[in-house]
């Protein structure tokens, strides 16, 4: 699986290049940020909302600590999506929510 670091993916943010971020943490817990411009999409709704995804883009999972956006990404990849996993989660993202 393909990994990043939350400092590395905000620097790449930070440089202007594009990235496609989802959020799979519940409701409650996005209620209190967000990377901006993320999609919220929760781990336990992702099975049921594939179409909304493109398996021609790239994303980057993220959620609290890094453990069920792992399990997204393992997810997804079975299905033939392209995804890095944020270690450490919103709990290591250095940069501002919305």
């Amino acid at each position: 699986m393909k990994t990043i670091m939350a400092k590395d993916l905000q620097e790449k943010m930070n440089r202007g290049e594009p990235v496609q971020i989802i959020d799979v943490r519940e409701d409650f817990e996005v209620s209190t940020g967000k990377i901006p411009g993320a999609k919220h999409l929760a781990l336990s709704r992702i099975a049921h909302e594939l179409g909304e995804l493109n398996k021609n883009s790239h994303y980057y999972i993220v959620c609290q600590s890094g453990g069920r956006s792992a399990r997204a990404c393992e997810f997804l990849s079975h299905h033939g999506y392209h995804v890095t996993n944020v270690n450490g989660g919103m709990m290591a993202w250095p940069g501002k929510v919305e």
